[in-house]
């Protein structure tokens, strides 16, 4: 499908999403560059707040949905490889912060707020700024948001506590589901706050390298998606159980719920939710580059490849996973830390997302067929805070 005529394209109703996906190795090399442009005054403005702090910083990664997401895969990974003397690092969707703010923010720690936003129009991400800035004492934004005539980057002009990282400009993708959008915006925090990889370059080129192997794995993906399902796992751990929830989002949201999906870390998913497996499951494990973990991720995929309950297992893994059974593996010789190795393992769940969608029918490009769910999220109401 990847290789179809942009006529083929246009009359599945998928053109503008399989551009968006095939794109994003060319789009992390884009991040990369904007990352070095910014990098003296963005450090500068992180600095001159551990200055005046003088004391650790809560560091909350913030966005509705599939921007919800990109904390929940970098947080980990920053735990282990970021500043956690100088930051605390916090993944908390806007949507849990507007729904219940003292819950989340507090006003006597300093904290940086890291909104994530394709668009920059959500009502949730403006809202989770405004509740931040009359909650919190001492508070810091960073946006990092794909459109700069978004009103998240419009609104942040002239103001001196917020700093504005744009991903490139293809990044805004056009299409109903989130893709390069998802995974600049990680790239970037990624690029930030790891203290342990200053190897940008050789880890981006690592990174591309494996997103374009994941583009050429559409086939072997294409006889996955022939099986007969309609259920599909994704397990993980780490920042890769943090990415099972973008996955199985991207396979939800293409095929308008037609597939039902469940998520999990390798570890939880045997405490009940694997009652969720029958003969017409497919199940996905991102496999971590840490040997320790992947012993995790390896063992539960044994398990159900040994019950004989799933239709079909397999591994995603950087080189060779060491799983029995189907493995796509993406080769590399330098070995990516996991949270980096995120972004080529999620081309591979939005290729089999595009593929079901045109297995069950659906528009890729406009999949929800009765409209009732939007590419920018509507209907929601920002009701005032009351003065405590």
């Amino acid at each position: 499908m990847l290789k179809w005529s942009e006529t083929q394209l246009e009359q599945a109703g998928a053109a503008i999403t399989t551009k968006e996906i095939m794109q994003q190795p060319e789009l992390w090399e884009e991040t990369l560059a904007i990352f070095e442009d910014k990098r003296t005054d963005l450090y500068q403005l992180l600095e001159d707040f551990q200055q005046e702090a003088a004391q650790r910083i809560r560091v909350i990664f913030t966005g509705a949905g599939t921007s919800a997401y990109v904390g929940d895969v970098v947080r980990p990974h920053l735990i282990r490889y970021g500043d956690t003397d100088a930051y605390q690092f916090e993944s908390i969707p806007t949507t849990d912060i507007v729904a219940a703010p003292h819950d989340y923010l507090k006003g006597n720690q300093p904290t940086l707020l890291v909104s994530f936003a394709r668009s920059g129009n959500s009502p949730e991400s403006l809202a989770a700024v405004d509740l931040a800035n009359k909650l919190v004492d001492n508070i810091r934004h960073l946006i990092i948001t794909c459109a700069a005539d978004g009103q998240l980057a419009v609104n942040s002009q002239g103001d001196t506590n917020r700093f504005v990282l744009l991903m490139p400009a293809r990044s805004n993708d056009k299409g109903f589901a989130m893709t390069g959008s998802f995974s600049c915006m990680t790239l970037a925090t990624l690029l930030t706050f790891d203290q342990a990889h200053r190897n940008h370059s050789e880890l981006v080129a690592g990174i591309v390298a494996m997103g374009n192997q994941a583009l050429a794995l559409e086939e072997r993906v294409q006889t996955i998606v022939e099986t007969d399902f309609d259920r599909v796992v994704y397990l993980g751990s780490g920042s890769l159980s943090g990415l099972t929830r973008e996955a199985q989002l991207k396979l939800l949201e293409l095929t308008a719920g037609k597939i039902a999906t469940v998520f999990d870390s390798s570890v939880g998913f045997r405490h009940g939710p694997k009652s969720f497996i029958d003969n017409r499951t497919i199940v996905f494990g991102f496999v971590s580059n840490d040997a320790y973990t992947a012993n995790y991720d390896l063992d539960v995929l044994e398990e159900i490849k040994e019950d004989g309950i799933a239709a079909k297992v397999t591994a995603i893994a950087q080189n060779t996973a060491g799983f029995s059974g189907d493995t796509l593996a993406l080769d590399s010789p330098t070995v990516i830390p996991d949270g980096f190795a995120a972004l080529p393992f999620i081309i591979i769940g939005q290729v089999a997302a595009l593929l079901t969608s045109v297995k069950v029918a659906n528009k890729p490009d406009t999949p929800s067929p009765t409209g009732t769910v939007n590419r920018v999220v509507r209907g929601v109401v920002i009701h005032d805070l009351p003065v405590q």
